[in-house]
């Protein structure tokens, strides 16, 4: 698989994490809050060894969802779905930053591709 195969899964399970983080929020089920951790995390893992521009930032604020999604699934098995909710909206954050990171790296991406077709 191409680096442009493994960008587009990657790309595909960051977004899946935001919707279904965002379902939670709009619906608490510890079902969706399990899909959104399992799904954020393999966005992780797809992340690490990635080239670019920004991929340090890409990475850290995927580890930033992470860091919040894991202790929103334990604070949920203990009964406090609020707090969840709001550890939640902290990934939710991430993940929009980690999308507009995404889209400034296809923008630089595609503009240094258009560089070398001049040359």
């Amino acid at each position: 698989m191409g680096k442009t195969g493994k960008k587009l899964i990657a790309d595909f399970f960051m977004l899946m994490a935001l919707t279904t983080s965002i379902s939670y929020i709009v619906n608490p089920s510890i079902y969706e809050l399990i899909t959104a951790v399992t799904l954020n995390l393999i966005a992780t893992v797809l992340k690490i060894g990635s080239k670019g521009i920004l991929n340090i930032e890409y990475l850290a604020t995927s580890l930033v969802a992470d860091f919040h999604l894991i202790p929103a699934l334990i604070i949920d098995q203990m009964g406090d779905v609020q707090e969840s909710i709001s550890l939640v909206w902290g990934a939710v954050v991430a993940n929009i930053v980690s999308i507009v990171i995404m889209i400034i790296e296809s923008i630089f991406r595609a503009l240094i591709e258009e560089e070398e077709e001049e040359y």
